[in-house]
């Protein structure tokens, strides 16, 4: 068991270098854990941190909480296993609603994101039957103190909370045993509650899976069943001229008197085939193509680890939901056992994580509008471990096609397209016994077909942080960020520098 909670205060100098030439200068007052405990068949990993941001003058002061927890507990031994998990992060939110989890130390933190889940997981053996299932809740919110104006000043409905609910239950048999190819069965349920205008999203469904082995490392696989898919809402409130009644922060208010409104169902078959290739321990590949949502996807994950030093992880997804079930679905897929990756001057919770099972990234963030979507997209990340060095690095696209009601307000996001790409990647290398540096960087392209579109914001920083005493260190540290957005008529770039110290206890 490792845990390491520690104390820091700095003085953060910001300098904004487009389009104005404002100076600002504010206290940071700090306090965190890093924990990490892993036993036989449990695990927990821990990161979080307090902070404040003392102004002067006429800025106000801003508290910020930010990290991320994932954890396992046995309950019963090679059976019942308890997960949770959970996430906090400061963001910034830009005109169209896309939104990144690196905002600029000169800014308040007026956006954050919170998610969370919990559920037990079963894994059982009845004869020669293996027996795995999942029951798993969550919950997502997403809190800004200002409303979001889109291009034509008109405010933008963005995502403010939602509530999951999971359920899956599989029975397989491996191939040879005592069949020769493997046979499995799967029911499903999924259920996403969106507080904004009530929407609902659900997916229900059934089928069964063949595998066969062509190898010993090959096998091709298919399966088929029945699914049922329906996204819903209800409309907005209007006021006596007809139009919708904004609320607070910019968010349509729902009329619960009116009925709810079908916006997508999917009632029929749903198939795939594929292949799997386990040349060894450290390679696998799986690979689908098929139909579900009433068109055709793809989906499959490939993971490589040539040595205890490195790891490459890709996952290719397509699914119906909304903000909240994506970004859950994102932590849940973590291990238990990592160490999150911080900016080095804001001490923001970058989205990206090291691990004994290489690096991982937190989904993209993407765009926050209210709506359900269909969301496809591909997720890599690639961890090196070089003496005292590590490097990770996370890569991806995400491709939203939002889903409203015909008849309600939401039917002018119907339709609608974002798409994000986003780099981010992360270094960090021990000097000595009493020395190290940490360097972070990181690039979002953000594009939608609603009117004024395209946003790119990139950035970088490094630090230097040095011992004092056993428990007592001084740090430094750098950073330039830059965001183009078309949303706005000027681009707006800034640099910060921070000293300080920290106590670890």
């Amino acid at each position: 068991m490792r845990i390491a909670p520690y104390i820091e205060v700095s003085q953060v100098l910001s300098a904004e270098l487009s389009p104005g030439d404002d100076l600002v200068t504010f206290t940071q007052i700090a306090a965190g854990v890093d924990l990490n405990r892993q036993g036989r068949s449990s695990g927990a990993s821990v990161s979080v941190r307090y902070e404040r941001n003392i102004g002067y003058g006429d800025r106000v002061d801003t508290d910020t909480i930010s990290g991320i927890a994932r954890g396992s507990l046995s309950v019963i031994p090679r059976t019942i296993t308890f997960e949770a998990g959970a996430l906090a992060s400061r963001t910034r939110i830009d005109g169209g609603g896309a939104v990144s989890a690196n905002p600029l130390a000169s800014e308040d933190a007026s956006s954050q994101i919170y998610s969370l889940f919990a559920g037990p997981t079963l894994t059982a053996q009845v004869g020669d039957v293996g027996v795995t299932g999942l029951a798993r809740i969550g919950y997502n919110r997403f809190e800004t103190g200002n409303a979001v104006l889109d291009a034509q000043g008109s405010p933008i409905d963005i995502f403010d909370d939602s509530t999951s609910y999971t359920g899956q239950i599989k029975a397989a048999t491996r191939a040879g045993q005592p069949l020769p190819v493997g046979l499995a069965a799967t029911a499903g349920f999924y259920q996403e509650d969106i507080s904004n205008l009530d929407q609902r999203v659900r997916d229900v469904f059934v089928r069964g899976d063949v595998t066969i082995p062509l190898s010993p490392t090959f096998a091709v696989m298919g399966g088929a069943g029945y699914e049922d898919v329906e996204v819903s809402s209800r409309d907005a409130l209007r006021d006596v001229n007809g139009d919708p009644v904004v609320g607070t922060g910019g968010r349509l208010v729902t009329d619960s008197s009116e009925p709810r409104r079908i916006a997508f169902e999917v009632d029929g078959l749903l198939w795939d085939v594929g292949v799997m290739w386990r040349p060894s321990s450290r390679t696998s590949l799986s690979a689908s193509v098929g139909e579900r949502y009433g068109s055709t996807t793809y989906y499959g994950n490939f993971s490589y680890a040539p040595d205890r030093r490195s790891a490459l992880n890709i996952s290719v997804y397509d699914a119906v939901s909304g903000f909240g079930g994506q970004l859950g679905n994102s932590l849940a897929g973590l291990s238990s056992d990592f160490s999150a990756v911080r900016n080095p001057v804001t001490g923001d919770f970058t989205g990206l994580v090291t691990g004994a099972d290489g690096s991982s990234l937190v989904n993209s963030l993407g765009s926050v509008r209210s709506a359900a979507f269909r969301g496809q997209g591909v997720n890599a990340s690639y961890q090196r471990r070089i003496g005292r060095l590590t490097a990770a690095i996370g890569a991806g696209y995400d491709r939203r096609e939002f889903i409203g009601a015909e008849g309600t307000v939401l039917e002018i996001a119907d339709g609608i397209v974002d798409e994000t790409y986003y780099l981010n990647g992360g270094v960090s290398r021990q000097l000595g016994e009493r020395a190290s540096i940490a360097a972070s960087a990181y690039i979002n392209w953000f594009d939608t077909n609603a009117g004024a579109s395209g946003a790119t914001g990139f950035g970088a920083a490094a630090a230097y942080n040095r011992r004092i005493t056993d428990r007592l260190s001084a740090r430094a540290a750098i950073a330039v960020d830059y965001l183009d957005s078309e949303f706005t008529a000027e681009d707006f770039a800034v640099a910060t520098a921070l000293l300080g110290l920290r106590y670890d206890f």
